[in-house]
C-alpha cells in the first residue's frame, strides 16, 4: 500500500472573531438531555441554568409519550464567561440530572464556539465532497475539515485549492485491513466525526467500531431502490417518477443506520439517465450539507435506529 499526502493534519484554533458591522454576542453553548421522561426537566434544566446567569437563546424538546415515555430536549444558551463556567455548569448538572433520585437522564454539554472536527471520506465522484469544502469556506457549515482521505488521486489538486489535507489511501481488493489501519492512525484525536461523500468502499465491522466517532453517509434512495451498478440507468429502465437521497449514520448494518435527513425530486419519462443522475446529484448535495450542519450544531439525537431531528 502507498500514503501520499499533500500537508499535516493540524488543529484549527476556533473561530473568534465577529463579522464587521455585527455586535458582539455572549458565547453559546449547546445541552442535549435525553431520558425517561416525567414531570419538571425542563425547570431542572433552566434553573441550573439561571444559577449561572445563562441566558436561553432557544429550547426545543420532545417526548415520544409524556406518560414515562423517552424525553429529549436540546437548549441552546449565552453566557458572557462561557469557557470559564461550563464546567461548574456541567458539575451541577450531573447532580441535578443525574445524580439525585428524582431523574436518571444523560447530557452532554459544548462550547458552541469550536467547531466540530470533520475527515471527509471520498472517491471519483467529487460533487458531494467539493459542495462541502465550498460551503464550509463561506461559512455555511460550522465545522472544521481537518482533512480529505481518497481512495482514488483524481480530486487532490481541487482539495488542495481550498487548503484541506488530502490524503490517498488505496484500498482495492478484498482485505482492506491495511487500508483501515492507516484511516484509524490518520483520524485518531483529529476529528469529531467523518463523512463519507460518495466514498464507495464498505467499512468493516471494526473499522467502525475502533473509529470511536459518528459516520454518516450519504447515497441516492429510489423506490424501488436499485443496488449495484449503474443505479440511474436500472431506474429509467423502470420508469421511475421520483429520484431523492438519504443521509443516515453508519452501523454494522449496511445502508440501515439511522436516517438524518432524506429528500426527492419528481422526473419523467422523458428524463433520460444522464438527467436523474444530475438531478439525483443535487439532492444529494442538499441533503448532504443539511444532515452535517445538524449534526455540527448538535441537532441530531439518536435514539436506537432511528433520530430525533431539531432542525
Amino acid at each position: 500500500m502507498t500514503l501520499t499526502q499533500d500537508a499535516q493534519v493540524t488543529k484549527a484554533a476556533p473561530a473568534t472573531t465577529t463579522p464587521r458591522g455585527q455586535a458582539q454576542t455572549s458565547p453559546q453553548a449547546s445541552l442535549i438531555v435525553k431520558g425517561k421522561d416525567r414531570p419538571g426537566i425542563v425547570a431542572a434544566v433552566g434553573a441550573v441554568l439561571s444559577d449561572h446567569g445563562a441566558n436561553i437563546v432557544s429550547l426545543d424538546q420532545y417526548s415520544d409519550n409524556p406518560q414515562g415515555g423517552a424525553f429529549f430536549q436540546r437548549t441552546v444558551f449565552s453566557l458572557a464567561n462561557l469557557r470559564a463556567v461550563l464546567p461548574r455548569i456541567e458539575s451541577d448538572l450531573t447532580d441535578r440530572l443525574s445524580g439525585s433520585r428524582d431523574y436518571d437522564l444523560e447530557f452532554t454539554l459544548r462550547d458552541l464556539s469550536a467547531p466540530k472536527r470533520v475527515a471527509i471520506f471520498a472517491s471519483k465522484s467529487d460533487h458531494c465532497l467539493l459542495d462541502l469544502l465550498w460551503r464550509q469556506r463561506h461559512g455555511q457549515l460550522p465545522i472544521t475539515i481537518s482533512m480529505v482521505i481518497s481512495n482514488h488521486p483524481d480530486t487532490a489538486e481541487e482539495v488542495r485549492g481550498f487548503g484541506i489535507p488530502f490524503f490517498h489511501v488505496p484500498s482495492a481488493g478484498p482485505d482492506k485491513s491495511a487500508a483501515e489501519a492507516e484511516h484509524l492512525r490518520l483520524l485518531k484525536g483529529n476529528v469529531d466525526f467523518v463523512v463519507l461523500a460518495r466514498y464507495m468502499q464498505i467499512l468493516s465491522s471494526d473499522f467502525i467500531e475502533q473509529v470511536g466517532v459518528p459516520i454518516i453517509n450519504i447515497h441516492h434512495s429510489f423506490l424501488p431502490a436499485f443496488i449495484g451498478a449503474g443505479p440511474y440507468a436500472k431506474a429509467k429502465a423502470r420508469g421511475v417518477k421520483l429520484v431523492g437521497a438519504t443521509a443516515h449514520y453508519v452501523t454494522e448494518d449496511l445502508d440501515e443506520g439511522p436516517i438524518i435527513e432524506q429528500d426527492v425530486v419528481r422526473v419523467t419519462h422523458a428524463d433520460t439517465a444522464a438527467d436523474l443522475q444530475r438531478r439525483g446529484a443535487d439532492v444529494e448535495r442538499d441533503v448532504l450539507s443539511r444532515a452535517v450542519e445538524w449534526h455540527s450544531q448538535d441537532r441530531v439525537i439518536r435514539h436506537g435506529n432511528h433520530t430525533i431531528v431539531f432542525a
